[in-house]
Formats: C-alpha cells, sequence, structure tokens
C-alpha cells in the first residue's frame, strides 16, 4: 500500500492527565501507529486502558501532551484553535458511544447538520442527508425525533451524521456497547462497509464481534501498545 494511503499516523503520541506528580495518569504512553484508507483498525483493551483518550486524540479534541498526531499529513499540533475546528468538521467523522443526537431535531436533520455547519446548503444537503440513511438502512424513519428511535436506528444515524461531509476517517467509540446482538450486528456490517468503501475507520471497543471484520487490530494495556496486530488476533 503506497504511502499517501495513510490517513491518520501517530507519532510516539503520549498524553497525560494532572499536574501533580504523585497523580499523574499518563492515560496514552509512546504509541506509534498507522490507519490507512480502506481499513477498520480495530483497538481492543480493558477499561482504563486509554482506548478513548487515544480516540480523541485522534481527531483533535485532545492535544498530545508529547508526540504528534497527523490527519493526510497535516499535524493538528500546527493548526489555530478555529482552523482545527474547521479541519475536523470536514476530515474526521466522530461515532460517539452515547449518540449525542440532538432532540429537538429529527433524524434527517441530525445528519444533515454537520453539512449545514460546513456551508453546504439545501436542497443538496437534503438529498445527501437522505441518501446516507437509506445507505444505513434508516430510509423510513427520518420525520420524527432522532432521540424516540430505537438504540440501534439512534445509530445508524449518528454513523450517517458521521459520514455527512465524506470525512476520509471515521472515529467510533464502543459503537456497539449499548446495542443488543441484533443492531450490534448490523452497525459492524455497517462499518465495515463504510471501510471497504476507502474511508479510514478506527473503533475502539471491548466487543470482540468487531475482530473477524478488522483489517488491523492493536491492543492497549495501560496506555501502551501490548502486542501486533498478528499476536492480538492470536488471542
Amino acid at each position: 500500500m503506497t504511502p499517501d494511503a495513510v490517513a491518520v499516523r501517530f507519532d510516539r503520541v503520549s498524553r497525560r492527565f494532572g499536574e501533580d506528580s504523585r497523580a499523574l495518569v499518563r492515560a496514552v504512553d509512546s504509541i506509534s501507529l498507522e490507519v490507512r484508507r480502506g481499513e477498520l483498525t480495530l483497538v481492543i483493551g480493558p477499561s482504563g486502558s486509554g482506548k478513548t483518550t487515544l480516540l480523541s486524540l485522534a481527531g483533535g479534541l485532545l492535544a498530545p501532551s508529547e508526540g504528534s498526531v497527523e490527519i493526510d499529513g497535516t499535524r493538528l499540533g500546527a493548526l489555530t484553535p478555529s482552523t482545527l475546528t474547521a479541519f475536523r468538521l470536514r476530515r474526521v467523522g466522530f461515532v460517539f458511544q452515547r449518540f449525542l443526537l440532538l432532540d429537538a431535531l429529527s433524524a434527517l436533520e441530525n445528519i444533515e447538520l454537520p453539512m449545514t455547519l460546513a456551508g453546504v446548503r439545501r436542497p443538496e444537503s437534503r438529498e445527501r442527508a437522505r441518501q446516507l440513511a437509506e445507505r444505513v438502512g434508516l430510509p423510513n424513519r427520518l420525520t420524527g425525533r432522532a432521540t424516540m428511535l430505537s438504540g440501534g436506528e439512534q445509530q445508524r444515524v449518528a454513523i450517517a451524521r458521521a459520514l455527512a461531509n465524506s470525512p476520509p476517517v471515521l472515529l467510533a467509540d464502543e459503537p456497539t456497547g449499548s446495542l443488543d446482538s441484533r443492531a450490534g450486528e448490523r452497525i459492524i456490517e455497517l462499518l465495515h462497509a463504510t471501510a471497504a468503501s476507502g474511508t479510514a475507520v478506527l473503533v475502539v471497543s471491548h466487543d470482540m464481534r468487531l475482530v473477524p471484520f478488522a483489517d488491523k487490530l492493536i491492543r492497549i494495556e495501560d496506555g501502551r501498545v501490548a502486542a501486533n496486530p498478528d499476536e492480538s488476533r492470536a488471542d
């Protein structure tokens, strides 16, 4: 695979929390990794291992204490806060563990929102929102409030919203954690299909059902990579 296939690059990234050395927590500890287009990279590990911190660093929601994070060759730490916000809006899609849909908006309006923030106007934004809803399997559940949908349906709305601006990178935090087995399987298949379409998908999860769908598997413990992908698959 050519070097430009790398969408996200971590270079010896660490993230510490706390000022007092006695209370200092190193949530991520000198991690280097690459997330490539067209692949689903799965990060697994126990609670408190640093998975969510890693995902937040990948999307620029947190800044590294040491090292650097790049998306498509752009070093996030070199961007001003306003430039980073605009960059993230167009280049990174987030699927949050708790969905974070807006209660006052319909499912369709939630999907449409990132396009509106990016300056895309109707009818273009509305048509793309409908296409994304169909892609995630929700063509008929669009006009009611999104938060009245089932957990699996809300997660599909969240994924469609994350894909609204066609970002090259999709980040998902425990995307099946609150779903029943059937809904979880549908989300896994959707994430796999999204990666296959050319998006770089980075997922952190406890859900071992994701393992067979991962192109790359990374295990972290205590903020460090504990095994290479081949070793992780053998566990």
